[in-house]
């Protein structure tokens, strides 16, 4: 890292004068890494200058979750001249829901903020989230974005990942809603009981139930580079979601199964009145074998479903960790594992 930046980061450090609206409690900042290298220094210069004022202490918690590029080294770099950033390195790539269940099970602020490492979540932000949790007596508050800074194919799978996942979790879920959040320590808690493979941040906090808040956010654009995210990724991660909080896809195939049934029945009975009374004779191996192939379609359908719900016990019968770390700065083996689970992070 050059002089000057360490210049500059020591100018960033001292510069921001704390208010009179400091609040004398402590805040953790998530943010999982992923192709972010270009974003890491400006991340960090104002998320202290959007901390400073407002908190008694607070620290940055980044996770390089097995970025091709220099992540790592930059991160590493900020945490070795200030200790207020601690950095955690994945052995490899897991994901991103897994690199924020890194970074939860490692913090230990009165409330805690994750948001993505691209800057399209502003830190700027945070002070009027946290305000609003305090003032609304919020345990969650999610930072709501109407207008998305994404090109039009990108918030078309966005929407589309939102309406599938609802459909399939009978849920309502807002579009505008991420994992843009700050959460108190009690939250925070109780996410690390949470060790499923499949994950949503967002998901599994509204899930716990505790009082929810919302407020309006910019949308930034990307300060450098390009999301990682897929329209694939995002059909898998609702697909993921959908079988390990519901039953529905099961539901949908029983009843559907119960539909082709009585539809045959009716159209089989159909067919033997006309036979008997008529004296109409059933003509045509066309229909017939269009149906045998549609139900044996219908079959491999329902198995696959089926196959879902094995496949996700067999995962969790495996027990695996969540994550494995490499190594870290700034940050004891202690103070980053979950209090029930000690297999859910190993130090390699």
């Amino acid at each position: 890292m050059s002089s000057q930046l360490l210049t500059d980061m020591s100018t960033w450090s001292s510069s921001s004068a704390t208010s009179s609206t400091q609040w004398h409690q402590s805040i953790s900042v998530v943010v999982p890494l992923y192709r972010c290298e270009a974003c890491i220094v400006e991340l960090y210069r104002r998320l202290v200058a959007s901390l400073e004022p407002i908190a008694s202490s607070f620290e940055i918690v980044l996770v390089n979750d097995g970025s091709p590029q220099d992540d790592w080294n930059i991160a590493r770099n900020l945490a070795t001249h200030d200790s207020r950033v601690k950095v955690i390195n994945l052995s490899r790539n897991f994901g991103q829901h897994h690199a924020i269940a890194a970074g939860i099970d490692s913090v230990d602020g009165d409330w805690v903020v994750v948001m993505d490492g691209d800057l399209q979540d502003p830190p700027e932000e945070i002070p009027r989230m946290l305000r609003k949790a305090r003032e609304g007596r919020h345990d969650i508050v999610f930072g709501c974005k109407p207008k998305r800074r994404h090109h039009f194919f990108k918030r078309l799978t966005s929407r589309l990942f939102t309406r599938l996942l609802g459909f399939l979790t009978d849920s309502e879920l807002d579009n505008s809603v991420t994992h843009f959040s700050i959460v108190s320590r009690q939250v925070a808690q109780n996410l690390r009981a949470l060790r499923e493979q499949n994950r949503s941040h967002a998901f599994f906090v509204q899930w716990l139930g505790f009082d929810i808040g919302y407020i309006q956010v910019q949308h930034d654009v990307r300060f450098a580079g390009d999301g990682s995210y897929t329209f694939a990724k995002l059909v898998n991660l609702a697909l993921g979601l959908a079988v390990s909080f519901s039953d529905k896809p099961l539901r949908i195939t029983i009843v559907f199964g119960f539909t082709i049934a009585l539809l045959s029945l009716i159209y089989g009975s159909y067919v033997m009145i006309r036979y008997a009374f008529l004296d109409v004779t059933v003509t045509g191996w066309t229909s017939l074998t269009v149906s045998i192939y549609f139900l044996s379609g219908l079959l491999f359908v329902a198995l696959g479903v089926v196959g879902l719900y094995v496949g996700q016990i067999f995962e969790a019968s495996k027990r695996r960790p969540l994550y494995v770390v490499k190594e870290t700065v700034n940050l004891g083996l202690a103070s980053t594992r979950p209090a029930d689970s000690s297999e859910s992070r190993v130090q390699a």
